[in-house]
C-alpha cells in the first residue's frame, strides 16, 4: 500500500486554492437523482469519495461525464437497483441514496453505509424521518429495505441536529405530498448548498441554514445546476498549517463567514492573519498560546477540525483542553502524536494537551480522515522524516493534497 513521506520543518509560502466541499459534494451527487433529466455540478473535488459515488450512479444506469471539475449526470435511464455492500461500505455518504431513491421510486435497498471509524454513528434520525414521511424500514443483517406506497409531508423533530439526517429527510421530502417541517435541523453551510440545488430543480424549500426547514412537496423535479461551495474544512486545515509554517501563505477561494469560529480560536491562540474578500493571508505565529475548544454543531467549532487543531495546540506554550461532543472516538490520532513527541492524555470525552513539545519524524498510521490530516500537519512541523500509512483516508477528503503542499514548499512525496 502507498504511503506519504514528509520531511518536516520547511516554511510554506505561495497560494493554495481551496476545492469544493467534500461534505457538500457527496450529498449533491445523490440529490441529482431527483432530476428527471440532466444535472450539472460545478467545482467538484477530485477525491476518492466522489469516485465511489460515481460508481453507484453508473450502477443505477445514469450517464456520467466528468470534465475537469464539472460533473454532468443524466438520469433519463435511471433504474432502481440494490446498492451492494461493496460500494456502500466505502463511504458514509452512500446513505444519501436512501432519501433520493425513496423520493423517486418509493423504494430503496442499500447496505449499511461505511466511512471513518470515529465512534458510534447511528442513522436512527434518518429512519425516524423516513418513517414520519410514511415509509416502512426493515433491516435484515446489514441491509436496509425502505419503501412506501406514498410519501406524505410530516412534522419531524430531530433529537439532535444531525447534518446527514437533515439533508436525507430534506431530499426525500421534496417529492412527498404536502408540507414537511424539519425542526431542530442542522444549520451547516453544506445544507444550504444542497437546498439551493433542489430549489434550482424546482423544489420549494424555505429555512435551510436555520433550525426549521419547510419543504412543499413536488410531483417531479427537472434539470438542476449548482456549484459546490468551498470546503471550509480543507480551508481550516491549511489555515492551521499556515499558523505553524506559513510565510505570507495565501488561502484562496474561501467563504470567510464559514470559518468564523476557527478564526476566532486562531486569534485566541495568537495567530495573525489578513482577510481580503475570499482570501486569507497567514504567517507562522511568533508564540502560540494555549486555548480550550469544545466541538459543537455549526456555527460552533467543527468536529472535523478538532484533530488538526490538536496538532496546533501541541506547539502552544501551556495546557489546552479539547472537549469532543460529537463523536466519542475522535482522539485516535493522539496515540501517534504522542509517539512523535506530543504530551496528551484522554479522560472520557476530553483531551488535555501539554505544550510546547518538539515533534520528531516517525512511522504513523492515519486511523480516519481528519486524524490523517492531524498527522500530516505534525509531519510538516516535525524534525526529520515521517511516513504516514493508511493514506487512503486522507485522499478521501483532500483534493490533490500532495501537489498542493509541494507547490507551497513542502518536502512531501507519495511512496509505493
Amino acid at each position: 500500500m502507498p504511503k506519504i513521506k514528509v520531511e518536516g520543518g520547511y516554511k510554506l509560502s505561495g497560494d493554495v486554492k481551496i476545492s469544493g466541499a467534500k461534505n457538500s459534494a457527496v450529498a449533491l451527487i445523490p440529490a441529482a437523482l431527483l432530476s428527471k433529466n440532466e444535472s450539472t455540478i460545478y467545482n467538484i473535488p477530485h477525491i476518492r469519495d466522489i469516485d465511489y459515488l460515481i460508481e453507484i450512479l453508473k450502477l443505477l444506469n445514469c450517464e456520467v461525464e466528468v470534465i475537469e471539475d464539472t460533473l454532468k449526470i443524466n438520469t433519463k435511464n435511471l433504474k432502481n437497483k440494490p446498492i451492494p455492500d461493496t460500494l456502500s461500505k466505502e463511504m458514509r455518504a452512500s446513505y444519501y441514496f436512501m432519501g433520493a431513491l425513496l423520493a423517486r421510486f418509493k423504494k430503496v435497498e442499500i447496505c449499511f453505509p461505511g466511512g471513518c471509524n470515529i465512534g458510534n454513528r447511528p442513522i436512527d434520525q434518518h429512519i425516524k424521518g423516513f418513517e414520519a414521511l410514511g415509509a416502512t424500514v426493515t433491516q435484515k443483517k446489514s441491509t436496509f429495505l425502505i419503501k412506501a406506497k406514498q410519501l406524505k409531508g410530516a412534522k419531524i423533530y430531530l433529537d439532535i441536529p444531525s447534518v446527514g439526517a437533515t439533508i436525507n429527510i430534506m431530499i426525500a421530502a421534496t417529492m412527498a405530498k404536502g408540507k414537511t417541517v424539519i425542526e431542530n435541523a442542522a444549520k451547516e453551510p453544506e445544507i444550504v448548498n444542497i437546498a439551493s440545488f433542489l430549489i434550482n430543480m424546482g423544489a420549494k424549500i424555505k429555512g435551510a441554514g436555520t433550525d426549521k426547514i419547510v419543504i412543499e412537496g413536488a410531483e417531479e423535479l427537472d434539470n438542476g445546476i449548482v456549484e459546490v461551495c468551498p470546503d471550509r474544512i480543507e480551508a481550516g486545515t491549511y489555515l492551521i498549517i499556515g499558523s505553524l509554517l506559513g510565510k505570507d501563505l495565501n488561502i484562496n477561494n474561501i467563504i470567510v463567514d464559514h470559518l468564523a469560529m476557527l478564526l476566532s480560536k486562531l486569534k485566541e491562540a495568537g495567530v495573525e492573519f489578513k482577510i481580503n474578500k475570499d482570501k486569507i493571508t497567514i504567517n507562522k505565529a511568533r508564540k502560540l498560546k494555549p486555548t480550550n475548544i469544545k466541538t459543537l454543531s455549526y456555527p460552533g467549532f467543527p468536529t472535523d477540525l478538532q484533530q488538526p487543531f490538536t496538532t496546533l495546540l501541541t506547539q502552544a506554550e501551556g495546557t489546552s483542553i479539547i472537549e469532543e461532543t460529537i463523536y466519542e472516538s475522535r482522539f485516535r490520532n493522539t496515540e501517534y502524536l504522542n509517539k512523535m513527541g506530543a504530551n496528551t492524555y484522554i479522560d472520557k470525552n476530553k483531551l488535555t494537551i501539554k505544550g510546547k513539545t518538539k515533534l520528531y519524524g516517525s512511522e504513523v498510521v492515519a486511523t480516519d480522515l481528519r486524524a490523517g490530516a492531524s498527522l500530516l500537519i505534525a509531519a510538516l512541523i516535525a524534525k526529520g522524516t515521517t511516513t504516514i500509512d493508511n493514506i487512503e483516508f486522507i485522499l478521501r477528503g483532500y483534493e490533490d493534497v500532495i501537489n498542493k503542499l509541494k507547490q507551497i514548499g513542502a518536502k512531501i512525496e507519495l511512496i509505493p
